[in-house]
């Protein structure tokens, strides 16, 4: 089970695309919808190795998401710090830092995708979309990141993680809306054991 959400834990990091096209265009407009939003909230589906996962998505800019699974006892959320998965069967979470996982690049208080340390290495331009695929630089080969947006209006149609072993993750969002108004603790976990990545066990309130 826990596998099944692993990558939203992976590093976002790409071996390039020799001489793939960079359209600054699209850069600039995915830039700049992606600094407008505040807060959404809404559905997706996630396809790994051939099973779908839908669920409850939300997101509150800067640093907060949150993903409720409808058909598995998983709950992910960051509170801006760091990205905990809270698997509720076994009243349990384990931590990854939030600039460590695809959604730490979308919450980012501001979101520079030139000159910082996100790296676009491709864009694509559809006909109704367009995407941008990109990692953390300095990390180059260990996978990689494309989010989709819809052109006319701009806005988050989906995303694509691949890992290390090349293993491919989708996330497509339906119905989402601005949304600001979540509850005081919406992002919050309450006291659980928690699992560290750095070693040892410690407890989160």
């Amino acid at each position: 089970m826990f596998k099944k959400i692993l990558f939203w834990g992976c590093l976002l990091v790409c071996g390039g695309v020799a001489n793939a096209a960079v359209d600054t265009s699209l850069v600039g407009r995915a830039e700049k919808y992606l600094n407008s939003i505040t807060g959404l909230a809404g559905g997706f589906v996630q396809t790994a190795n051939g099973h779908d996962e839908r669920g409850d998505f939300a997101m509150l800019r800067p640093g907060r998401v949150r993903l409720d699974y409808a058909n598995m006892p998983i709950q992910l959320i960051s509170d801006g710090d760091d990205l905990y998965f809270f698997d509720k069967s076994l009243d349990q979470i384990t931590t990854v830092p939030l600039t460590s996982t695809p959604a730490g690049i979308l919450v980012r208080k501001n979101i520079d995708l030139t000159n910082a340390d996100i790296n676009v290495v491709e864009t694509t331009d559809g006909k109704n979309t367009f995407a941008l695929k990109m990692n953390l630089k300095g990390q180059e080969g260990l996978g990689n990141m494309t989010v989709v947006f819809d052109k006319n209006p701009v806005r988050l149609n989906s995303w694509s993680v691949v890992d290390a072993t090349g293993a491919k993750t989708d996330v497509a969002f339906n119905n989402l809306k601005t949304k600001t108004n979540f509850g005081r603790d919406y992002f919050q976990i309450q006291r659980h054991k928690t699992i560290s990545t750095s070693g040892g066990d410690d407890f989160y309130d």
